[in-house]
């Protein structure tokens, strides 16, 4: 019972000390420091909306407000109560331009000794703060509350509020208007806090939906190249597996062949089954979700090529996109990678127009062009309603990053006469011969001598 006894007011002391630390950090630590009040940003409302003529000076607006107010404030308390009212409502007020936090301290004080000067022969006006003390200590609050942190507001009402309750508590009779101020600068004080809370909030959301959109587009720009990287991996490995099988089956191609040539072809076959390996060891470290989903793949499968464009067609055409196909020059073989990335280009633009464009006309050109292939895919405006795709945009970064891997250049944009959109590509490539655009396996002619086992013949 003793230790509970003894902890509880030390865990109450180590309150009120933390209390009153916050408050000398926010009230009392650097009170008079320079911190004028800032002018009005060049996008603001009140600049904008301004003539042209006086839009240069339009920034400082609310310190000539300020300024004009006090004057009025001096003129109003000089009329009624005499110079040192006057004096007590506009000093704190024009302090509040370049020391907010010391203004404050200033005018409550002003209200302190006013409150106390005048406790039994003043009763002809409001007590303890006079109209022009009233209005003049609310104002200096809220130019605090628009520069520093909302719990420095709520330490400044909170000492306004004690004020008040001690001279409503006091002992002279005279009622008070301590009950009106704290209702006043709690809802104006706490409206301007809101406010600026709002404006910040927003400004943050703001910041993070664009960190979170750059890390989403950096997101999927990486599983990007982690896709071309295992496509380019399976044409890679299919090359690689051919120069294998035909350095194993050169051999036999030759009756009697010498032994250094059969060396040389058994080395061949060494260092591409090497070079395979260390090609799928590379692509594990690339595969960023399933390390094992390539694990089993066939380096022989085919990869899909222009040739096999009127497949994805009957697909597209099949979920509603009418598609139109054009061909113009004359269709030679091109490289793996070419053919690979033209597909996988045009396959992304029609998959973008049935999101984007539902109900709309698509058309593909492909042109085969000296020094190149050319693709262009241009889809209408939408027929249909567009449902709302958080993945906006990012289609298009594996596109770029399929094009700038082969050197290539990309156009996309809006076609200004229909509202429709529009890709346009094209990739530098040099023609395949035909020999090496055939299938390798129907090239190779049958072996004169036995057959090596089939396990060899895959590395």
């Amino acid at each position: 019972m003793d230790g509970v006894t003894q902890t509880i007011p030390r865990t109450e002391l180590r309150t009120i000390r933390r209390a009153f630390s916050h408050l000398r950090k926010d009230l009392i630590t650097g009170a008079f420091a320079l911190r004028p009040v800032p002018p009005l940003a060049a996008t603001h409302p009140l600049v904008r909306y301004m003539p042209r003529a006086v839009r240069p000076y339009a920034p400082w607006l609310p310190q000539a407000a300020i300024v004009v107010l006090v004057f009025y404030l001096m003129a109003v308390a000089g009329e009624t109560e005499g110079i040192g009212l006057a004096l007590l409502s506009g000093v704190p007020l024009l302090l509040a331009l370049y020391r907010p936090i010391g203004a404050w301290w200033l005018s409550f004080a002003a209200s302190f000794v006013w409150g106390l000067g005048v406790a039994d022969t003043y009763g002809g006006s409001m007590w303890p703060w006079p109209a022009t003390l009233f209005a003049s200590h609310i104002v200096v609050m809220v130019i605090v509350a628009t520069q520093n942190r909302p719990r420095v507001a709520g330490r400044m009402l909170m000492l306004t509020a004690g004020f008040g309750l001690a001279c409503e508590l006091g002992i002279n009779a005279r009622p008070t208007n301590a009950f009106p101020m704290v209702v006043a600068s709690c809802v104006i004080v706490g409206a301007v806090v809101a406010r600026r809370s709002l404006r910040e909030t927003k400004q943050q959301v703001a910041v993070q939906q664009s960190a979170t959109y750059e890390e989403r587009s950096r997101r999927t720009l990486l599983e990007e190249r982690a896709t071309i990287a295992r496509e380019l991996h399976d044409v890679v490995a299919h090359h690689m597996s051919v120069i294998a099988i035909q350095a194993e089956a050169a051999p036999y191609r030759v009756a009697n062949p010498p032994e250094e040539l059969a060396t040389s072809f058994a080395t061949i076959r060494e260092n591409a089954v090497a070079a395979l390996t260390e090609l799928r060891r590379l692509l594990g470290v690339v595969r960023a979700d399933d390390p094992d989903a390539y694990a089993d793949a066939d380096p022989e499968a085919p990869q899909p090529t222009l040739a096999t464009l009127d497949t994805l067609f009957a697909g597209v055409r099949a979920a509603g996109l009418t598609v139109e196909h054009v061909i113009t020059g004359a269709v030679r073989p091109l490289p793996s990678g070419v053919e690979l990335s033209a597909y996988r280009i045009i396959q992304e633009a029609l998959s973008n127009a049935l999101r984007h464009a539902p109900g709309s006309t698509a058309r593909v050109e492909i042109a085969y062009v000296l020094g190149g292939l050319g693709l262009r895919v241009v889809n209408g405006p939408p027929t249909q309603p567009v449902r709302p795709s958080p993945g906006m945009g990012h289609g298009l970064l594996g596109m770029r990053e399929r094009v700038a891997m082969l050197n290539g250049e990309m156009t996309a944009g809006a076609v200004e006469e229909d509202g429709g959109y529009e890709v346009a590509v094209f990739i530098p490539a040099a023609a395949v011969p035909e020999a090496d655009a055939s299938t390798p396996d129907a090239a190779t002619p049958p072996r004169p001598g036995p057959a090596p086992e089939a396990g060899t013949m895959k590395p």
